[in-house]
């Protein structure tokens, strides 16, 4: 006996956001239109794929980060199709894996055509093995195809295919799409912008990840391997709500805090060195990203504050920096300066200008990344890296120094790796830090893991 669908739980990760999903697909309508001259239009995103791991077992699914921007619907094999009419009006179908009592007593409840419409405000949905017969009938007479360009070779295929079967009625005086637009594109410069919804979800996520990166500072000691404080991060970032980690954890000590993605290994850390955590979790699909550095034994040696020193005050110049109508490029000019200052006055530079030091690039040695990046629901989010910053933006700002054994460098210098990572919100003052839940400054650091062992 098959129960009521109504009867079944609603197998979703997160809350819906409803009529919120419906505006940015209204967003999306008007954002077509805009590029390609007011003519009409069809729009295909889609969710993704299940990914065999080995034999019968799947990595855990993840939705395609627009299409659930687009739509909020959590499921593999489902695809959201928008009619748009060139005076703006637009039909939103969505279309999914149908129920099937078999598939769900193994792998779980399914939403199904029948409910999803109402639940996901979509105008209608259907069983995803019609998507190819309602395209081939939707291209008839269409002026632009809006999809993902060039984002796989199964895709490319598909869409040859839709393509084909609209060029074939030519005969009959169909015509078929003649201008193609990067859905990537459209949908990258809405989500750059963060609603509400989102940045009260963001904030949820940081508090989060800052409460296990606490933890981690009071439970690190001499002796546990790296392995033992990503366990304890995960552990914390899933009993605290959030299904999944942002990205692979970084958790490098001693002489891996000079490697910028290490993932945790088996090294056991050992008095006198330093910790680097570069570790969040995802809540509802958006990211946070907190990096966090501090010495195993929870007190800094003499180098190790005058470097983390540095990398601090070169964060507060980003954070300085970080406000409305700045260029990305700002803040990171202003950590590179500093950076680049305290390089000369550590001795870890030759002698010579902090302007010639940043020209010549030498500062690269010792800090060879960006300092931050844009943040939602990737942690490397989308966006155009030439917008000038505006309120609603996220982004991190995470200098950091890493300095490996080499003749020329004072030994007390040796396998420091610092950085230091907030998430930030562009406000229309300047910005606010998500994640100031973990101390940063190095007396609150020693004093947090000074207490854990007493």
């Amino acid at each position: 006996m098959n129960l009521s669908p109504d009867l079944l739980p609603l197998p979703v990760a997160g809350p819906i956001h409803g009529p919120a999903h419906r505006r940015r697909r209204d967003a999306l309508a008007k954002a077509v239109l805009e590029s390609n001259g007011q003519a009409n239009a069809l729009v295909i995103v889609g969710s993704g794929v299940e990914l065999i791991r080995n034999r019968d077992s799947t990595f855990p699914f993840r939705f395609h980060s627009d299409f659930y921007y687009l739509t909020g619907f959590p499921e593999p094999e489902a695809w959201l199709v928008m009619v748009v009419a060139a005076n703006g009006d637009h039909q939103d179908l969505l279309f999914c894996r149908p129920r099937d009592p078999e598939r769900e007593t193994w792998d779980g409840v399914r939403v199904g055509p029948d409910r999803a419409a109402q639940l996901f405000h979509m105008d209608r949905a259907h069983p995803n093995t019609l998507l190819d017969e309602e395209i081939k009938d939707h291209l008839k007479n269409c002026a632009t195809l809006v999809l993902p360009l060039s984002a796989s070779a199964e895709m490319d295929q598909r869409t040859r295919g839709w393509m084909d079967q609209a060029r074939s009625q030519a005969r009959g005086g169909i015509t078929a799409p003649h201008q193609f637009l990067d859905a990537g594109d459209l949908v990258a410069s809405l989500r750059l912008i963060k609603d509400e919804a989102e940045r009260q979800t963001m904030a949820q996520a940081a508090a989060i990840s800052a409460a296990g990166h606490v933890r981690a500072m009071q439970s690190t000691r001499p002796g546990l391997a790296e392995y033992e404080i990503e366990a304890g991060l995960l552990a914390d970032f899933r009993r605290a709500g959030s299904q999944s980690v942002a990205y692979a954890s970084i958790v490098a000590s001693g002489p891996h805090s000079c490697i910028l993605h290490h993932r945790a290994g088996d090294r056991r850390m050992q008095d006198g060195e330093m910790l680097l955590i570069d570790a969040g979790c995802e809540l509802d699909g958006y990211a946070s990203d907190i990096t966090r550095s501090f010495p195993v034994s929870g007190r800094f040696s003499q180098a190790q504050a005058d470097c983390y020193g540095l990398v601090l005050a070169a964060q507060e110049a980003a954070i300085e920096a970080t406000c409305p109508g700045a260029a990305f490029t700002e803040p990171h000019d202003a950590a590179v300066r500093v950076l680049a200052q305290g390089m000369l006055d550590l001795h870890l530079l030759p002698t010579q200008s902090v302007d010639a030091a940043i020209e010549s690039g030498a500062y690269k040695r010792f800090y060879m990344h960006r300092t931050g990046h844009w943040l939602g629901l990737d942690v490397h989010d989308v966006g155009d890296y030439r917008r000038r910053l505006s309120p609603g933006m996220v982004l991190t700002i995470e200098p950091g120094l890493y300095i490996q054994p080499a003749t020329d460098i004072p030994e007390a210098f040796w396998n420091i790796g610092i950085r230091i990572e907030d998430d930030a919100v562009v406000t229309p003052k300047g910005c606010d830090l998500l994640t100031r839940g973990v101390p940063v400054a190095i007396d609150a650091i020693e004093d947090l893991m000074a207490q854990a062992c007493s």
